[in-house]
């Protein structure tokens, strides 16, 4: 069910992350940010052991370097 309250909460786990975690969030990468709050909301109710276990299963696979990373930061688009 939905609710403003599991929004609320979502916003509050945000907002923690930004003050406590980050201090500063890339204007180019909002969206990786939210993402990943995403996924620490829906493993809440886990257990440690179980959460690492669902991290462990999102990471297999996938690689993010540097590069790709910052491929597009600081260019401006030319219309």
């Amino acid at each position: 069910m939905t609710h403003i309250n599991g929004m609320e909460s979502f916003w509050a786990l945000l907002k923690l992350g930004y003050y406590g975690t980050y201090h500063q969030m890339s204007p180019e990468h909002p969206q990786r940010y939210v993402d990943e709050f995403v996924g620490r909301h829906n493993i809440h109710r886990l257990d440690t052991v179980e959460q690492m276990e669902q991290i462990a299963k999102g990471l297999f696979g996938k690689l993010l370097t540097y590069k790709m990373l910052t491929r597009n930061v600081g260019k401006v688009a030319r219309t």
